[in-house]
This record gives C-alpha cells, sequence and structure tokens, in this order.
C-alpha cells in the first residue's frame, strides 16, 4: 500500500505509505497513497514550490480526494548549497550515510507506538503537521529512505554492514536498495528474530512485522 517517485530533473523523491487499517473497511489505501504523490509531482512543477516542500505536500493534499490516509516524506537536494531538504509526516525511516557509518537519522513522527502521523480527509491529519529540516551534504554521501516496513525489521547496525559490502563490490544505488529491503522482508517474516519493532514493543511482540517495504 505504497507509492514513491524519483524526480532526476527536480533531484527530488517522495515516499508514501497507506495506512492499512482501512482495509477494515474495504479501503485500498494505496490508491491514496498513489493520488498523493502523483498530486505532489504536478505542485513540484509549479516553480514557486520546488524549494517549499511543506506547500508541495498542502498542494497535493488538497488534490487528493481518494479515500484513506498516508504517511509522507518529499526530500529534494538543493546542488548549489549541498544541502538536502525534507518534509515528513509520519513514520517513513530517512538515514545519511556517510564514510559507511550513518550519521543522522531525521526523527518519525508518532502519537505512540503504532500510532503515526498520518496525512488523509477522514479525521487524519494536514500538512501543517510536516517536519521540516535541511541538512548539509557531502560528495559519496548515501541518502537512504524507507517505509516503516524497513524501519521496523532491520537494524541500523545491519543496514550499515549492507552498505560497507556494497560499497567494497560497487554496487549500484538499486543493488543496495533491493538488499536492504530483502534483509527487512526475510526479518518480517521471522517470528522470533529480534528486531526493532519486537524491542519497541516492549514485550507486546516477538519478531518481525509483516508489512510494506520500500526503500529508495
Amino acid at each position: 500500500m505504497h507509492a514513491h517517485f524519483i524526480h532526476e530533473l527536480y533531484q527530488t523523491i517522495g515516499i508514501a505509505d497507506g495506512v492499512g487499517g482501512w482495509a477494515k473497511k474495504g479501503i485500498d489505501t494505496e490508491i491514496y497513497a498513489r493520488e498523493l504523490m502523483r498530486n505532489s509531482l504536478i505542485a513540484m512543477d509549479n516553480e514557486p514550490m520546488k524549494g517549499n516542500l511543506k506547500r508541495v505536500l498542502e498542494e497535493a493534499y488538497k488534490n487528493t480526494n481518494s479515500e484513506g490516509s498516508s504517511m509522507s516524506r518529499i526530500i529534494t537536494l538543493n546542488s548549489e548549497k549541498s544541502t538536502i531538504i525534507d518534509a515528513n509526516v509520519g513514520d517513513s525511516g530517512f538515514f545519511l550515510i556517510r564514510k559507511e557509518k550513518i550519521i543522522y537519522k531525521l526523527p518519525i513522527q508518532q502519537r505512540g507506538f503504532g500510532c503515526p502521523y498520518q496525512l488523509g480527509n477522514c479525521n487524519a491529519d494536514n500538512p501543517s503537521v510536516a517536519q521540516e529540516m535541511e541538512l548539509n551534504v557531502e560528495k559519496d554521501d548515501i541518502l537512504m529512505v524507507g517505509t516503516d516496513g524497513m524501519l521496523n525489521n532491520i537494524y541500523e547496525s545491519e543496514i550499515e554492514e549492507i552498505v560497507r559490502r556494497a560499497i567494497h563490490e560497487k554496487l549500484k544505488a538499486e543493488e543496495l536498495a533491493c538488499q536492504i529491503g530483502n534483509v527487512a522482508l526475510y526479518n518480517s517474516f521471522d517470528r522470533f528474530a529480534d528486531t526493532p519493532y519486537a524491542r519497541a514493543s516492549k514485550g507486546r511482540h516477538k519478531g518481525g512485522t509483516i508489512d510494506d517495504i520500500t526503500v529508495i
């Protein structure tokens, strides 16, 4: 129930993860997530909005009419300033990796365990709650973004080890993303795995958690 885009011209990526709870009401929130990302791309074509991701989210949110709700994160690279700008609502993961180490991770937005902020038109949040951040970046930095399905099923130390091997093997970005996604997927089906989700649940849950997984 996720959607994403990669816009090479604007050096921007976006990710949306529909809230699965709507399935109980017969609503496919992948439709909402995809419409939200499509409208984000349309909003970015408006020149004044390219550097204002919160306004992009506001415009996309205003024009998304499907039922459901979704977490959303948009990140753009400002190559002139050597910074990345991030706007986030919800619990998708964000890691900045330099010299094989995670040097920064942006905090997720949640009201409590398993209760993330979410954009939607049915008693959900709106883009006014979006967190904005600007970070300096350097040549050869790796930016990794993933849905909570990644974040909940793989530890940062595992990510660093996979990145370390990928750099030495000169893997492409998509190959690295696939490796991390596959490890998270494997862990999600392991009922006895020590996972971030199990640890955060404080004994309420064991093993991995089955969920949609997207890694960019």
